[in-house]
């Protein structure tokens, strides 16, 4: 089957194989959240992105084989909503950003700072820090994909509480760290709905700045 990325609630994941890594993306909870489970090829390892809620179907996803980290990509409850249940069950790291770990319910692991780097097995994923959304909204970049929690979604950046101070901060990051740097086939995955490319969203960056959202 091709991966689409489109995951409705109580359904199953869809599964995007590639030949180092797997990614499996789930929704889960009641505001329609993302959840993506990567794991190392060559290794087994696993990595969580966003304990969003219901943990039984994210350890049901999980199953038997370890994961040795969970990022949270930003403070929202709806995003961490069954992370200290996840961690306490895998033993997990937690990794976030600092600006955003006091919020969350357990310690905070691994703090993680724009350009550093999240490793699952063999794999490496690059931190990149997104301000606006939240102060400490962190994107994972591995080569040709982009989890982005709710800093990018299609049709444009995450919200910002009609702050124009946020916007234009989430805008040029968006701008500046992602489309300026990634090619347009760079895939996004974001932290609700459904899936999208920079490059399908490249077009429209004049209109978002023009609308201030």
């Amino acid at each position: 089957m091709t991966y689409t990325g489109d995951v409705v609630k109580n359904g199953p994941a869809d599964v995007r194989e590639l030949p180092a890594l797997t990614i499996s993306k789930i929704e889960v909870g009641d505001f329609g959240n993302n959840a993506y489970l990567l794991r190392c090829t060559d290794t087994g390892d696993g990595l969580l992105i966003d304990a969003a809620a219901e943990p039984d179907r994210l350890l049901g996803l999980i199953g038997d084989h370890p994961i040795s980290s969970i990022v949270t990509t930003h403070r929202h409850m709806d995003h961490w909503m069954a992370l200290e249940e996840v961690a306490g069950a895998t033993g997990a790291q937690i990794v976030a950003h600092p600006l955003d770990a006091p919020e969350l319910p357990v310690r905070v692991t691994q703090e993680v700072e724009h350009g550093d780097r999240v490793t699952v097995g063999v794999i490496t994923l690059e931190v990149i820090h997104l301000r606006g959304h939240t102060p400490g909204s962190i994107a994972l970049h591995y080569p040709g994909h982009l989890f982005t929690g709710d800093s990018l979604f299609p049709g444009g950046v995450g919200n910002t509480d009609k702050d124009p101070a946020r916007f234009e901060r989430l805008y040029t990051d968006v701008v500046e760290r992602l489309f300026d740097r990634l090619p347009d086939e760079t895939w996004v995955y974001p932290g609700h709905g459904k899936d999208t490319t920079l490059g399908a969203e490249r077009p429209h960056l004049a209109e978002w700045k023009a609308r201030g959202w």
